[in-house]
């Protein structure tokens, strides 16, 4: 009895043996196929290969070591880095189905768990998108109708910066809730009152949590999630401000359900909620109470903090390049007048200011590391296999500064989106909203946020620093996930 109770032992200490060597040898066999890159270390993978401070920089210096595609292990997860315009555009454009799932972003996947359009994968990704793509159309995205609801909102802001009466201000909260409330038009059906206390305190919750995901704290627990999540730290209060968001959007959908006429949708609560009523009998939908609440939240945090984020860095640099921001002053004033509001359609008159816009969102590169990836298929990529569920990191920030399409890409320079004859020029290498299967679908409202607000404003105000232009420093204060522009105070006075 005791020896046969020996060889069961013995037996399924050698199966489990063999399983694990079976499974490093199948590991070592696909790492020989995968991009090159440091030797990880067990648990900590590549930790002391990288600065945390600096994870951008750290990547792109092993990319120098290791070529414009590798890997690296960001504590135990194996992440495709992809660097350079070549490389991100072969792999989500020519390979875009292979590249188009979603990978992990550690802060936010701790709320969304894969639930809601931005994070999700697979047919639940497929659905929420088409959908919320052509709900948005239906409430004026790309049309006249969102035009005029954020030349609305442009004066509401000018308003509240004559009232500063040419104070010293940090723009920060004037721009956000500008831009909010534009969003906020589309998927709660109405604007905030800039007072309003409750709302103020959704842009702080916002702005915290995407503050904290480019720290280097933020970047540590890309890395090791599973073990601090369990830990006391500053991530904890980035998942009280994200669990703040979570039940507001609840509250909201919930104040709809109770006012529902499913024969006129005054918001995308409504439209979610309609859709939800139409698929009820459909066991493969993905329109939930928990896919609604996810959805509207993704579109409220991405319509707020993307375009205003971009506002207030491109308010430091043209108080930090005078020169460009009298140019642009120029030709507002000779295209559209002081009387007029700006339109959409005076961008094709204004080539310069034009050229400013994207310089701006170049040089502040919003999302420098990219939403990351995920690969739907064991995928032969250059000379290389990436198994099906590797993470995937494009580089946006690498294009943005690919010196083979910026002559200067370290500088701050709107020649890099003018011709010789100081024409607008298109620059394949500009891709802030993403390229491929999962861009940014809200580019076009981005775009005209971004043009409406900056000639509404400039038309109507110079810009003073307490600091002389020299003296302005225009480095980001953290860049991780997000590039966060450093604080600052400005000055609003009236042309």
């Amino acid at each position: 009895m005791l020896a046969s109770g020996l060889l069961l032992v013995v037996l399924l200490a050698c199966l489990t043996t063999t399983t694990v060597l079976m499974s490093i040898w199948r590991q070592r066999k696909l790492w020989g196929k995968l991009p090159p890159g440091p030797p990880p270390l067990p648990f900590i993978g590549n930790y002391l290969q990288l600065n945390t401070e600096r994870m951008v920089d750290s990547l792109m210096k092993i990319s120098e070591r290791y070529g414009p595609v590798f890997t690296v292990h960001l504590g135990p997860r194996r992440i495709v880095v992809l660097c350079g315009h070549e490389a991100v555009k072969e792999a989500l454009v020519d390979h875009a189905e292979e590249f188009s799932g979603r990978g992990d972003q550690a802060t936010f996947n701790w709320l969304f768990h894969s639930y809601g359009v931005m994070f999700s994968n697979g047919e639940r990704s497929k659905q929420l998108r088409r959908f919320s793509i052509i709900t948005l159309r239906d409430f004026g995205v790309g049309k006249r109708s969102i035009e005029e609801r954020i030349q609305e909102e442009a004066r509401f802001l000018l308003e509240a910066f004559r009232e500063t009466r040419g104070a010293f201000i940090d723009p920060t909260f004037f721009l956000s809730r500008a831009v909010s409330n534009v969003i906020s038009s589309i998927v709660f059906g109405d604007r905030f009152d800039y007072e309003d206390k409750e709302f103020l305190s959704l842009l702080r919750m916002m702005l915290g949590s995407f503050q904290f995901t480019a720290t280097s704290t933020g970047q540590l627990y890309e890395m090791f999630y599973s073990v601090m999540k369990h830990l006391p730290g500053p991530h904890q209060q980035a998942f009280k401000e994200l669990k703040g968001l979570e039940s507001f959007i609840a509250k909201k959908v919930e104040q709809n359900q109770r006012t529902l006429d499913p024969n006129s949708p005054r918001d995308f609560i409504d439209s979610f909620l309609i859709h939800m009523q139409q698929e009820q009998k459909n066991p493969n939908t993905e329109f939930s109470l928990r896919n609604l609440v996810m959805t509207t939240l993704n579109l409220f945090f991405a319509g707020t903090e993307s375009v205003s984020t971009t506002l207030r860095y491109g308010f430091l640099l043209l108080m930090k390049h005078r020169d460009v921001a009298a140019k642009v002053h120029e030709e507002i004033d000779r295209v559209i007048g002081k009387n007029r509001q700006p339109k959409f359609e005076d961008r094709a008159n204004m080539p310069y200011t034009e050229a400013v816009i994207h310089e701006i969102q170049r040089f502040a590169d919003a999302i420098p590391m990219g939403l990351a990836r995920r690969i739907t298929k064991d995928t032969k990529f250059r000379n290389f296999l990436i198994p099906k569920g590797t993470e995937v990191y494009p580089m946006l920030g690498s294009v943005l500064r690919d010196p083979k399409f910026f002559a200067n890409p370290r500088d701050f320079n709107p020649q890099h989106f003018l011709d010789e004859k100081g024409q607008f020029k298109k620059n394949d290498a500009f891709v802030p909203f993403s390229i491929g299967k999962r861009y940014c679908f809200g580019e076009g409202l981005a775009r005209m946020e971004l043009f409406l607000f900056l000639a509404t404003i400039m038309q109507n105000f110079h810009f003073k620093s307490p600091q002389s232009p020299q003296n302005i420093n225009v480095s980001p204060k953290h860049v991780g996930f997000a590039t966060i522009p450093p604080n600052y105070t400005m000055s609003f006075l009236p042309r």
